[in-house]
Parts: C-alpha cells; structure tokens; sequence
C-alpha cells in the first residue's frame, strides 16, 4: 500500500524515484567503476565480489582486483574490473 501510494507521489510530481522509493543508483564508468548511491549497508566485499543491502533485496557486483575507493554513509565507489551486476530479491 504505502509503496504504491510512494509510486504514484513520485509520478505526479516528477520526483526523483530513486529517493522517494528508496532505491539504490548505480552509476558506472566503463567497466572499471561502479558508484553505488543509496544502499543499506555493505554485506560481502572482497577483491572478487561485493554484497550490498539495498531496499528489498540486494546488489551483487563480481569481477577482479576490487578496491573500495569511497565508503561514506549510503555511498560506495568501487574500483576494478567489473564483470557482472546482478539485483537479487530478498527473500525474508
């Protein structure tokens, strides 16, 4: 209820979703950066895979030689060679 009511607030007023609806941006530079924007903390980091809790499920990015270039509250910018982003449904 409360997100369909989220959903048509955003539209009627040309809202930005991702902030409204709490969901992550993800904004990639090639594939050697990912700058992730509104997740709910980080789950896995390793030099070969990131785990992100994100609104109702989660943000999986795999690859090589991983760095965490940036970590500040809801933002993360990845470092390295990005080979894979995948959204999975929490399923609790």
């Amino acid at each position: 209820m409360k997100e369909k009511f989220m959903r048509a607030l955003t539209r009627t007023f040309d809202l930005p979703s991702e902030v409204t609806l709490e969901l992550p941006r993800i904004t990639m530079i090639g594939s050697i950066h990912a700058y992730i924007e509104n997740h709910q903390g980080l789950v896995v980091f390793s030099s070969q895979e990131l785990l992100l809790k994100v609104h109702q499920g989660f943000v999986r990015v795999k690859g090589d030689e991983f760095v965490l270039k940036m970590m500040i509250d809801k933002d993360i910018l990845l470092e390295g060679k990005i080979q894979d982003v995948t959204f999975e449904k929490d399923k609790a």
